[in-house]
Order: structure tokens, then C-alpha cells, then sequence
């Protein structure tokens, strides 16, 4: 028997057998009972660093502008409608 004909016998019978139930551990896992809190918690992931309590708390990057230079770009921003 060739390499080609065994491996593609094992891929269609054992493989395929592994890789279904893996698939199906899978969704057992992320729909297991308890599972709703640590997903809720892992959702919010993104957004909490999001809420800053003052301007000196934020990056420097962040921050708005609190000179009113007659030049600054942000006062010209500000006086338009």
C-alpha cells in the first residue's frame, strides 16, 4: 500500500472521527453551564480602560486641549458651528 493510499484511508475514517468530536468538545465548552459570566467578562475586555475619571488621567495623546492659543488648530475647531 502506498503512503498517499494510507494516509488518505486514515484522513477519511480517524481523522474525520477526531476532528468531529473535537469540533463538538468545542461547542460543549463555550456553551457549558456557568460559562455566560467569564464570556460576559471577557466581552467587556476592550472597553475598560475606555472611562477616564479626569483629562489628567488620560494619555497625553487623549487629552483635550486646554490652551487658547490664537493659532491652535483646536480654538478654530471649537468657533465653528
Amino acid at each position: 500500500m502506498e503512503l498517499y493510499t494510507l494516509l488518505r484511508a486514515f484522513a477519511d475514517s480517524w481523522f474525520l472521527l477526531f476532528m468531529t468530536l473535537f469540533y463538538l468538545g468545542c461547542i460543549v465548552f463555550v456553551f457549558r453551564p456557568g460559562a455566560k459570566k467569564v464570556h460576559a467578562e471577557i466581552s467587556q475586555i476592550p472597553l475598560r480602560d475606555d472611562d477616564w475619571a479626569t483629562p489628567q488621567q488620560m494619555p497625553e495623546h487623549e487629552r483635550p486641549c486646554t490652551q487658547d492659543c490664537a493659532g491652535c488648530p483646536c480654538a478654530q475647531e471649537r468657533a465653528q458651528p
